[in-house]
């Protein structure tokens, strides 16, 4: 294959995208680069280097080849134009929004969005003058139309939420967006950008919190936000630069090194999740559960729409007549769901959470938290069985 030409399909550019062996001495992998201070031989290469420190090894806060190489293969991946690495998913979120706020203007946040995007608005935003409010992620049109201001900037979506998975329908509300002046941000971690294009669906920006899929074991901090617009790209980068956030390049290594296997492991992750959700769903304790690929979760017309699969992520909610010691019951005897607050490695995990605390546009329609469920790589009959002894905890 020539250096110019691009494989075609996705698996492909995974196993190809951000490598240079050539550049390399042959090596496959890019190496690790550490760095802080970088040299030049002239005042012409050091003020050039400077000019183009975006795009250039210049110091060590702006990347090393390590970082490129990782911002190259997740903007392949999202089919984004530029890609910049930071050291966290809230990271990510924290640069997008500071990048295209001011103070003055307006933020519209979608109310599934991962609880710590909603805590840096109402904590960090406002302190500089952003107004920020919320919108029901089921909304028609109309609504969210209303809801848009003079002043309004960014529109912040996440399909499905990382708790309760409503899929919202984000053609149509980047197309409102628009027509308002303001930016589309999207959080795309649910689908690793594999199973979702944002850039073909009308999104501005899309970040990740690469910690979760890309990475996919469960040993790294690591952040993406991608763009095809080169002032936004622009604007980011400065943000991210000036606020200090430095990327390790071992965390960059770990996430191209995670990448190489999302394809097939995103494949084990949905077969698995998919295998559970169907299970559980005829189970006599749950009264629901929340799976974009299953006909009752709020926003599925949209996911067979938009999506091209699933992740392995996913809630339910039990039934009203078990309480907090019976969850507890169920879950402190767990085998192989750990309890912990990531998702997206090769273990499976369950952790309860409570939409009632979180919702400020509708009320959480049961009267019981959520259980939310990554499915690993281990065994689905395995699995299956952990689940099952966890029920009959349940019921005592």
């Amino acid at each position: 294959m020539s250096k110019d030409s691009k494989p075609k399909h996705p698996d492909t550019r995974l196993t190809t995208a951000g490598r240079d062996p050539e550049a390399n001495f042959g090596i496959i992998n890019p190496p690790v680069y550490h760095a802080s201070t970088v040299t030049f031989p002239t005042v012409a290469a050091l003020h050039d280097a400077e000019k183009h420190r975006f795009d250039r090894v210049y110091y060590g806060r702006y990347g090393t080849p390590t970082t490129f190489a990782f911002e190259e293969a997740v903007a392949d991946l999202e089919g984004a134009a530029h890609c910049v690495a930071v050291p966290s998913g809230l990271a990510a979120i924290a640069i997008s929004l500071s990048a295209l706020l001011h103070g003055g203007e307006h933020a519209l946040i979608t109310d599934n969005a991962y609880f710590p995007t909603a805590k840096f608005a109402n904590t960090f935003l406002k302190k500089f003058g952003v107004t920020v409010s919320y919108y029901d992620p089921m909304a028609p049109a109309a609504d969210i139309q209303a809801l848009i201001r003079p002043e309004t900037k960014v529109v912040f979506t996440e399909a499905p939420g990382s708790m309760t998975f409503e899929v919202q329908d984000i053609p149509m509300i980047a197309d409102i967006a628009h027509e308002a002046g303001a930016k589309v941000i999207m959080d795309n971690t649910w689908s690793a950008g594999h199973f979702f294009k944002p850039f073909a669906h009308g999104v501005d920006v899309s970040i990740q919190a690469a910690t979760k899929y890309l990475v996919g074991h469960s040993d790294a901090m690591l952040g993406a936000i991608t763009t095809n617009d080169e002032d936004i790209y622009n604007h980011i980068k400065i943000t991210q630069v000036g606020l200090g956030y430095a990327t390790g390049p071992d965390d960059c290594y770990l996430g191209l090194r995670g990448m190489r296997s999302l394809a097939p492991r995103l494949e084990r992750h949905q077969a698995t999740g998919l295998k559970l959700a169907e299970w559980l769903a005829a189970r006599p304790e749950i009264a629901t559960v929340l799976h974009p690929a299953l006909p009752n979760c709020p926003g599925h017309d949209i996911w067979k729409r938009d999506f091209s699969g699933a992740s392995g992520l996913f809630s339910i909610v039990l039934k009203d007549n078990y309480g907090p010691g019976d969850r507890a019951r169920m879950l402190d005897g767990m085998e192989l769901f750990a309890m912990g607050w990531s998702w997206g490695g090769y273990e499976s995990l369950i952790i309860p959470s409570d939409p009632r605390t979180m919702r400020t546009t509708y009320t959480w329609p049961y009267n019981q938290p959520v259980l939310r469920l990554h499915a690993g790589l281990e065994d689905s009959d395995d699995l299956i069985e952990d689940l099952r002894a966890g029920l009959k905890r349940l019921s005592g």
